[in-house]
């Protein structure tokens, strides 16, 4: 399985060209880089010209911006992200002319019958525990293929053929796209209320997860979180070998010894009462300190001696727009988080104040789709208590139709009515919060940019002017 593993495809497919409806997503673009390595000629398409899109374009892919019929006749296979509806006219004429159409994960899960694969699942750390693990085995010398949702900063991109054994990625849950997955090794780092557009209620989300960590083979195994109230209620529901980890006593894998800095995380792994391995992370946050239990889980489970999962673990870089440091401009230090559910809000905010537990703090959230802030809207009250100073945004659509009576202001009503002692504001313009920023900032003020739509151009503004 090693140099023709993935690269004899191309020949078994007997397709050239592949064009990607959506390909600015973060796993869309990931996918398009893994198959113009193996050399198909790929294309796509997208609203908006982005980052991703230009460095897509560097890489020697065409990127077409707006959707026409026009863009897939020459295709001999479409495939399409979970944010493209079915009125698509690319989706719609390339069904009409008889060209194969197939959604991401269902090309994702044949790239992985071919490899030994690792997906990283649950409603949060999917994109970091599946960077660590992909670390963990780029140091150990193993080559993998890694595809995931966001730039590892060492790697500087989110996706690498590899000649080794190992494919890592993601696993999507937010559609049930992660069903047409079949790893040989699950993990689920945790289940919280998410996506209910596509779940009809917790009970359903938990089933799904259920359904992903039995499609493991007889060989493999998953892992879980032990602390997690939610894997804990379906655990015993697992066919297959399961691994746990958490503080937990009943973890196979308990996490002891958790010290907190300023600059670092360092933590204790315990494997029946003996200790396995200290780590020590400059990624900040208890959330991490899971994040990179489930990624030394793994590494240890696959063989990875422990002095090379330790080295890997206390090196990693971090991920793009994960506590992303941005830069300085007259004293005042800028990030960006990717965090815009209001549990990762939480926990980034509480990893920013163990960074600056003296500095004042300014949090910028841009809610993210219509239907997220219909469903979670009063949860997200309560969730900005590290921040000093709050500014609400209007909604990223995210391609969804507007809900009426939805709007960011239902986010910053559940604000107030929590933290009626800070500074809070709603804008529907970044224009509005550039200049509330711009009067009110100073020197040793830490800014942080929050969201999964845009809202990072907000950061990268200040930084420019």
């Amino acid at each position: 399985m090693k140099k023709s593993s993935l690269t004899f495809v191309k020949k078994r497919w007997q397709i050239k060209k592949i064009h990607l409806i959506g390909i600015g997503g973060s796993g869309m673009s990931g996918l398009a880089l893994v198959l113009k390595n193996l050399g198909f000629e790929i294309s796509g398409s997208d609203i908006n010209k982005t980052a991703l899109t230009e460095f897509l374009h560097k890489k020697g892919i065409k990127v077409y911006y707006g959707h026409s019929e026009k863009n897939v006749k020459n295709a001999e296979l479409v495939i399409y992200s979970s944010a493209i509806p079915p009125s698509n006219p690319e989706l719609v004429c390339a069904k009409n002319l008889g060209i194969p159409v197939i959604p991401r994960a269902e090309m994702l899960g044949e790239l992985m019958r071919i490899k030994y694969s690792i997906a990283v699942s649950g409603t949060h750390g999917k994109t970091t525990t599946t960077s660590l693990i992909a670390h963990i085995l780029e140091l150990a010398k193993k080559d993998p293929t890694v595809i995931i949702g966001g730039r590892i900063l060492s790697m500087n991109s989110g996706a690498k053929l590899g000649k080794g054994d190992y494919l890592v990625c993601e696993a999507d849950e937010s559609d049930k796209s992660f069903l047409m997955l079949f790893p040989t090794v699950a993990v689920v780092t945790n289940i919280e209320p998410e996506h209910l557009d596509h779940y009809a209620d917790l009970t359903s989300l938990k089933n799904a997860f259920l359904e992903f960590l039995n499609k493991v083979p007889f060989f493999g195994f998953c892992v879980i979180n032990e602390d997690d109230n939610n894997l804990k209620e379906i655990k015993n529901l697992i066919k297959r070998k399961v691994l746990s980890f958490g503080f937990s006593n009943e973890a196979d894998y308990q996490i002891k010894n958790v010290k907190l800095h300023k600059d670092f995380s360092f933590f204790e792994i315990f494997k029946e009462n003996k200790k396995l391995i200290s780590i020590k992370i400059s990624l900040l946050g208890i959330h991490n300190v899971f994040n990179a239990a489930a990624a030394a889980v793994v590494a240890c489970e696959l063989g990875i001696k422990k002095t090379k999962i330790k080295k890997a673990l206390e090196n990693f870089e971090g991920i793009e727009r994960r506590l992303e440091k941005k830069g300085e401009k007259n004293g005042v230090i800028f990030y960006d988080d990717y965090a815009h559910h209001p549990t990762e809000i939480k926990m980034t905010l509480k990893a920013l104040r163990q960074k600056y537990p003296t500095n004042r703090i300014f949090a910028i959230f841009q809610p993210h789709r219509y239907t997220r802030t219909f469903y979670l809207w009063e949860s997200f009250g309560g969730v900005f208590m590290e921040a000093d100073i709050i500014v609400i945004t209007d909604i990223y659509p995210a391609n969804e139709a507007p809900i009426p009576g939805v709007s960011g202001k239902l986010i910053y009503e559940a604000v107030i009515s929590k933290e009626k002692d800070k500074e809070i504001y709603y804008f529907e313009t970044f224009e509005e919060i550039f200049r509330l920023i711009t009067k009110k900032a100073q020197r040793g003020d830490v800014i942080i940019t929050l969201g999964a739509g845009n809202i990072k151009e907000l950061c990268e503004k200040f930084l420019k002017k």
